[in-house]
This record gives structure tokens, C-alpha cells and sequence, in this order.
């Protein structure tokens, strides 16, 4: 197996667009990759499996442990002839400025990775060569594969580009993008539109755009990666027979892929449903699960979806589980407010008032210590996640918070987790993996719902 990752001088330089050309490039060969994205992003993983055809997974030093990371590397390449990981930000940008902490370059070290390092050569000339010798020399322990040039003017741009880092850089330069791909992946608040919009480049586009680089150069220098994990994974009898309700479609689809593997790993049944298409929720459900996305962008269609609004309250008052992450926690609150400010009546599960704003109000790596016990655990439990949402709460009855949470860039800690009967909502994306006990702890209390259903049917 081939592998190798993606990474960017700083954010914004393309290294999305060059991502997805390159896979499409190796699809058009006939053959299989693998996708991961380093950090907490969900959006450009959206990309990344729509093109592959293959469900990304999310690779992150902060909230993984070393162990944790390669196993979800080994496992999700086993049978696949490339794997290809996108950073995030810049390849040394991580949580702090004085090491490589939860950075790309830790990722592309802890699983041996060569850099394919994509630069937005816009504004540049002969200056570009400075650039890529500085990330060459920086960390010596890197490899690079090759350099990607970005939004280039034309072949005379190019050969002028190519020239000046030939003169300076044993780097193989793999070839460039035209400044039109910018059009490809349009962007909005959060990042890109997601891939669950139907908003996607065109596959021929992009297959045109990935020829055009050396792709049997990259693979030809990249050399073969396999890593041994010591756990072996098979379904638990456990938990068979519960089924889990996943909110998805295009207003709910931030989701790791791993924290819906780790429930069928339990043996639990994903059941998947539309808040915005279906008019009531499927049958025999004992647990709910909201993940994040955009409700803000389709809160008049939720808000007029009545029959399921009550059907949601109905689980919520019968004490069944639910969990809900960001824009879920949104779609419980009693009222969302736009930045328009049109407000649209949503499930009161939880008494509490959301309004958009138009920046970020948190944003970074989160550390969370269950300080109650709650739906995910219990008291003294420590998870870490990571918060990234432009909406707050503005009002709500008095709530029994389970969470201290602290964030990591401005430090700043506060209690959060809020609880109403067997609800747990949180602006927090938790990943699974970071605290694997959360998954049967969620399920336990699934399974008292299941034997509830059980009892009334009888």
C-alpha cells in the first residue's frame, strides 16, 4: 500500500482541492483509497469520502493517543492501494507555538508519512523557493514527496516557479493548479459547503485537474506503509438489538465515522433518519444521537416538521436517551434565532433559547471532566473534544450541567453539559475513541429504554 499526506504552508492554499484532484486522479487508474483528515474537521472529510467513495476518518494527536491513531490508520487502509491524508491549517500549526503539538507534521511523523506540500503561488515568484527550502529544513525528521504549485497563472508562471525551487530544493515539484479551481469548493461560514449539500466539484474537473500532476511520479516515490495493531475488533453481543437513531441529512452530518463504527462495534444497529424529510421517527428506536452540521440554514423546513418535533419530545418525556452535539443541542432548544433575526420554534427538549451570531463564539480543542454523572459516563470521567460553532445560548431555565470544560486557546473554563432527563446536549463534538468507555455507557442506558419498549408491548 501506497501512503502519503497532504499538507499546506497555512490555511487556505488549496490543499483540499489538490486532495480530492489527486484521489480522483488515482480513482480514474482503478484504484482503491483510503482518506483520512488530520484535526477535528468534518467538512472536507465529507469531500474526501464523496470522491473516494469511501467513509474518511478523522486522525488527531490532541484528542488520540499514539495507539489510537495508528489503529484507526491500519484499520481503515487494510485493503486499499493508497492512503491519502489531508492535513489541517499549516503543516507545523498546532495548539501551541513552540512545538508540533497536535499538528500535521506530528501526524505525518507518528505514521511515517511523506509530505506533499501545497503552496499558493497567487503572488509569487522567485520568493516561492525561500518558502519551500524553510519547510524542508525545519524539522529534519519530515520526507517530502513533492510540492504542489496552486493558483498559477500559466506555463510561463510555472516555469518560472519551477525553476527557482529546482535551483534550491531536491523536492520534486509535482505540478501546479490553475487559479480558477478557487470556484471548485465554494465557502461559507465554518469552512466549505458539505458534501451532504450536494455541493461538489465536478468529478471530471477534477479528474482533469489530478492528471495534470506527476501521480506515477508520487507514487512511485512514495514508499509502501502497513502498521500491526494489537487489538482485534469483532461486534459484542452486548448491546445487539438496540438501535440507535442518527440525525442525517444535509442539516446534521458533523459525525467522526468512528464514533458510529464504535457503536456497531458494541453490536448496536445504526438507524439513520431525516429531521428535514421524514414526518416521524423510524419505529422501535432506544436511543438518539444529533450530530452537528447547519440547522441554522434549514430552520424554517425543521421548524415546520410538527409531527417530528413532538415525536422527539415524546422519546425526550418517556426518559429514552438522547445525545446531541452542536447543532444538535440546537435543534432541542426551544427557539433558534437567526442572524436575520427570524425566529423559528424548534423541539423544547431542552429549555433553552439559541441565537446565531456572526463570528465564532468558541473555538479550539476542548479538555471535558464529567463533574455529575451523565448519559456518557460518570462523575470524574475525562474526555477531550473540540468546539467550533457561531451561536450561543441566550436564555434558559436553571439546568443541571455535567461538564467542566476548559479550552484550550483561551484557556477559559466553564460548565457546560446541560442535562434534562435523560438528555445530554453540548456544543462539544466528543470523540469516541478518546474515551471508548462513553460508548457503553450511552448503550447501558439505551438498553433500559429497549427493555421499556419491551415491557409496553407486552
Amino acid at each position: 500500500m501506497k501512503a502519503f499526506l497532504v499538507a499546506g504552508t497555512a490555511s487556505g492554499v488549496g490543499k483540499t482541492t489538490v486532495a480530492l484532484a489527486i484521489i480522483a486522479a488515482l480513482r480514474s487508474r482503478h484504484l482503491t483509497v483510503q482518506p483520512f483528515k488530520c484535526g477535528p474537521d468534518f467538512i472536507d472529510g465529507g469531500h474526501l469520502a464523496q470522491v473516494a467513495n469511501r467513509p474518511a476518518r478523522n486522525l488527531d494527536t490532541w484528542m488520540l493517543s499514539p495507539e489510537v491513531n495508528r489503529e484507526i490508520f491500519s484499520r481503515a487502509s487494510a485493503n486499499c492501494d493508497v492512503a491519502l491524508v489531508e492535513g489541517m491549517m499549516g503543516l507545523f500549526d498546532g495548539v501551541t507555538g513552540s512545538s508540533d503539538e497536535g499538528s500535521t507534521a506530528e501526524i505525518a511523523k507518528l505514521l511515517d508519512l511523506p509530505v506533499v506540500l501545497v503552496l499558493d503561488a497567487g503572488n509569487s515568484a522567485r520568493s516561492i523557493a525561500a518558502v519551500v527550502r524553510g519547510f524542508e529544513t525545519f524539522d529534519p525528521r519530515l520526507g517530502f514527496a513533492g510540492i504542489v504549485l496552486n493558483r498559477v497563472a500559466g506555463d510561463a508562471h510555472f516555469r518560472m516557479l519551477d525553476s527557482a525551487i529546482r535551483q534550491s530544493s531536491s523536492v520534486p515539484v509535482l505540478g501546479w493548479l490553475p487559479m480558477e479551481t478557487e470556484a471548485l469548493m465554494p465557502e461559507r461560514h465554518l469552512g466549505l459547503h458539505t458534501a451532504a449539500e450536494g455541493v461538489r466539484p465536478n468529478p471530471s474537473a477534477l479528474v482533469r485537474l489530478g492528471n495534470g500532476l506527476a501521480i506515477e511520479q508520487l507514487l512511485n516515490t512514495t514508499t509502501c506503509q502497513q502498521f500491526e495493531t494489537e487489538r482485534t475488533h469483532r461486534v459484542e453481543s452486548r448491546f445487539q438489538g438496540v438501535r440507535v437513531g442518527i440525525a442525517r441529512d444535509q442539516a446534521f452530518s458533523f459525525y467522526y465515522e468512528d464514533n458510529l463504527e464504535l457503536l456497531r462495534e458494541q453490536g448496536a444497529e445504526i438507524v439513520e433518519f431525516s429531521p428535514l424529510r421524514d414526518s416521524a421517527l423510524p419505529e422501535n428506536l432506544h436511543a438518539l444521537y444529533f450530530g452537528g452540521g447547519y440547522p441554522e440554514l434549514h430552520a424554517a423546513t425543521l421548524a415546520g416538521n410538527r409531527r417530528l418535533l413532538g415525536d422527539i419530545r415524546e422519546f425526550a418525556e418517556a426518559n429514552k436517551p438522547i445525545y446531541a452535539e452542536c447543532g444538535g443541542l440546537m435543534y432541542l432548544a426551544e427557539k433558534l434565532t437567526t442572524t436575520e433575526g427570524q425566529s423559528y420554534s424548534m423541539a423544547a427538549v431542552l429549555p433553552v433559547a439559541v441565537e446565531m451570531s456572526n463570528s465564532l463564539v468558541h473555538f479550539g480543542y476542548a479538555d471535558v471532566e464529567f463533574v455529575h454523572d451523565c448519559l456518557l459516563g460518570k462523575a470524574g470521567t475525562v474526555v477531550r473534544g473540540h468546539s467550533f460553532h457561531c451561536s450561543r445560548i441566550v436564555a434558559h431555565e436553571p439546568l443541571h450541567c455535567a461538564y467542566r470544560i476548559q479550552y484550550s486557546i483561551s484557556g477559559r473554563r466553564e460548565e457546560e453539559g446541560f442535562v434534562h432527563r435523560q438528555v445530554l446536549g453540548t456544543y462539544i463534538h466528543l470523540h469516541f475513541r478518546s474515551n471508548s468507555s462513553l460508548v457503553s455507557y450511552f448503550l447501558q442506558h439505551a438498553v433500559a429504554a429497549q427493555r421499556l419498549v419491551g415491557a409496553q408491548s407486552e
